[in-house]
């Protein structure tokens, strides 16, 4: 971990005028210095391998190597927390989820118009995610991923009137892979899931899960009505409420304030969930930065709901589940492997 000294950062971008802004982002900081730039993603691996950056700023496409495909040969040959910049198209959408499940720590997207000026607007995001970045323990994201046998229900369940909110932030995307997979067909309760992500990407999320799982997986629409088996995705840009439509609960979506600097946020989901499934509610707090979900799990604990946090071991960032664990408002820490096994006895 870097304290003290300035984090080395490396770019890697095929646009020099990106290349250049980048550099001037970066460099304008005190705490941070670029020791490397890449102009494709052959020279991104070799430049990784001789300077051995911190932190490296990767753009998805580039010649050469494309970006995947440098990252992969980077966490083979000089593993580092790699920052994936990408474009708000549904192809940089998806690749950018292959990039977080093959250990990139996060990503950045660029503002429509990716070589104009507009790039100076995410300034302060991409340093937010550099200072981030260089918190999260490296072996964390070269581990290889456990993955999770499928489960069984031992029977048919009916509804069981319950509800599961699951919250992530970063790192959030493999521990979910993690989680819903592995989960069975016939799971009596819906789940919502509340990922911290810019729109646009939410709906690729969505689909690979929905790809990989049993349960039905969509990215959350205004009056969808909760049912069973089915898992609802956040849309990014959105808080995600429910409310009372007759004798069953639909969706809606809200653009008031972002919280916890954060727009979906898990506080403001278990917020209005807590208040219609009341002691029926399990909370679920993934790896993430910051403290979002914390309010909510003490609402959860309030209507005598379930909590559980995900453990040290299989975060990429022990933030948000730290919080919740540190209030002493869970009921089981477990690494994310073990989570869906926990929620079908649950449920």
């Amino acid at each position: 971990m870097v304290e003290t000294s300035q984090i080395r950062v490396m770019i890697a971008d095929d646009s020099a005028f990106m290349r250049m802004i980048l550099k001037d982002i970066i460099d304008s900081q005190p705490d941070m210095k670029v020791v490397a730039i890449a102009k494709d993603g052959l020279e991104a691996v070799e430049l990784a391998v001789k300077h051995r950056p911190d932190v490296i700023t990767l753009d998805v496409e580039m010649p050469k190597l494309n970006g995947i495909e440098a990252l992969k040969l980077i966490m083979k040959k000089a593993p580092a927390r790699v920052i994936m910049v990408s474009s708000l198209t549904e192809e940089g959408a998806e690749i950018t989820l292959t990039a977080l499940q093959i250990g990139a720590v996060d990503f950045l997207a660029k503002p429509a118009g990716s070589v104009s000026m507009t790039f100076r607007q995410v300034a302060d995001q991409l340093l937010e995610k550099i200072r981030n970045a260089i918190k999260v323990d490296l072996t964390k994201l070269t581990a290889r991923e456990v993955k999770p046998s499928m489960i069984k229900m031992k029977k048919v369940q009916a509804a069981t009137g319950k509800v599961v909110v699951i919250g992530a932030s970063t790192g959030g995307p493999r521990s979910l892979d993690m989680v819903i997979p592995p989960l069975p067909s016939n799971f009596p309760a819906p789940i919502i899931v509340v990922q911290h992500m810019p729109a646009g990407f939410t709906k690729s999320l969505a689909a690979r899960l929905d790809k990989n799982s049993n349960l039905n997986v969509k990215e959350a629409q205004e009056e969808d009505i909760l049912k069973p088996g089915w898992v609802y995705v956040a849309p990014g840009d959105y808080h995600l409420g429910a409310r009372l439509n007759g004798s069953r609960v639909s969706l809606y979506l809200d653009k008031s304030p972002k919280i916890n600097n954060v727009r979906p946020a898990i506080d403001y989901t278990l917020d209005k969930i807590t208040e219609i499934y009341k002691e029926k509610t399990i909370a679920v707090i993934l790896t993430g930065m910051g403290k979002d979900g914390t309010k909510g799990a003490f609402k959860v604990k309030f209507y005598k709901g379930t909590v559980i946090a995900e453990s040290k071991e299989t975060c990429v960032v022990f933030g948000m589940p730290k919080s919740v664990i540190e209030e002493g408002y869970v009921d089981y820490v477990l690494p994310a492997y073990k989570i869906p096994e926990k929620l079908v006895e649950l449920v």
